[in-house]
C-alpha cells in the first residue's frame, strides 16, 4: 500500500510539474535584422560591421496549435557566453516578437540567439558575427 501512494504521489508531482499551455510552438521565421518594419525584418544578418548599426534585433515568427498565451526567451550569447535574456510574450496561435541588442565596439564577436519555450526548451537557434 505505501508504495502504490508513493508512486501516486510522484505522478502527482509529475503532473503538476507540466505547463498549463501545452499546444506544440514551432518557429516559422528566425532572423537577427538591422530593422523590424510593419511586423517584418526588413534583412538578415549573417555578418555586420559594428560601425553600420547601432541596435540589432533577433525576430522570431511563431506558430501554435492553441490559442493561449505562452512565452518564448531570447538568450544571446557571444562566444558561448550569456550576454541577455530576454522573455517575450507569446499570446495567439500566429505571433511575431523580437528583441533587440546595443551594438558598438565592445560587442565584437561571434554570436548565437537562442530560442527556448516556456519550460526552456531550446526550439531554434540563429547564428551571426559582428566585426
Amino acid at each position: 500500500m505505501k508504495k502504490l501512494l508513493s508512486v501516486l504521489f510522484a505522478l502527482l508531482v509529475v503532473a503538476m510539474a507540466v505547463p498549463l499551455w501545452a499546444g506544440s510552438l514551432s518557429i516559422t521565421e528566425l532572423a537577427v535584422t538591422t530593422k523590424v518594419s510593419k511586423g517584418k525584418p526588413i534583412d538578415a544578418v549573417h555578418r555586420i560591421s559594428h560601425h553600420t548599426v547601432k541596435t540589432l534585433y533577433c525576430f522570431t515568427r511563431t506558430v501554435s496549435d492553441d490559442s493561449g498565451e505562452t512565452s518564448i526567451k531570447h538568450v544571446w550569447l557571444r562566444g558561448g557566453q550569456v550576454v541577455k535574456e530576454t522573455t517575450l510574450p507569446i499570446k495567439g496561435k500566429r505571433w511575431r516578437t523580437y528583441s533587440s541588442l546595443p551594438v558598438d565596439a565592445s560587442t565584437v564577436g561571434n554570436w548565437r540567439v537562442e530560442v527556448r519555450d516556456a519550460a526552456g526548451v531550446l526550439i531554434k537557434t540563429v547564428e551571426f558575427r559582428i566585426q
